[in-house]
């Protein structure tokens, strides 16, 4: 499996880094593995990004009233 190594991580970052780590549990390490594998995965499937982006109840959005008006005519 290939390896990586990162270098010149911000301290901030890297004490973030631990205790995200420490929160979740998990090596180092493997907090990094996860990060990465969430930020090239696209969701499984496109109503879990809505859901993630909107929450389970959705939104209600105030629409603009629109006129109605009459199909154009392309015939000549």
């Amino acid at each position: 499996m290939p390896d990586i190594s990162v270098r010149k991580i911000d301290p901030e970052i890297y004490e973030k880094l631990c205790s995200r780590a420490g929160r979740h549990g998990v090596s180092m390490e493997e907090e990094v593995r996860r990060i990465l594998g969430s930020a090239v995965s696209a969701p499984e499937r496109l109503g879990d990004l809505a859901t993630s982006v909107f929450g389970e109840h959705g939104v209600e959005l105030d629409l603009p009233d629109r006129e109605l008006h009459e199909p154009m005519n392309t015939v000549q």
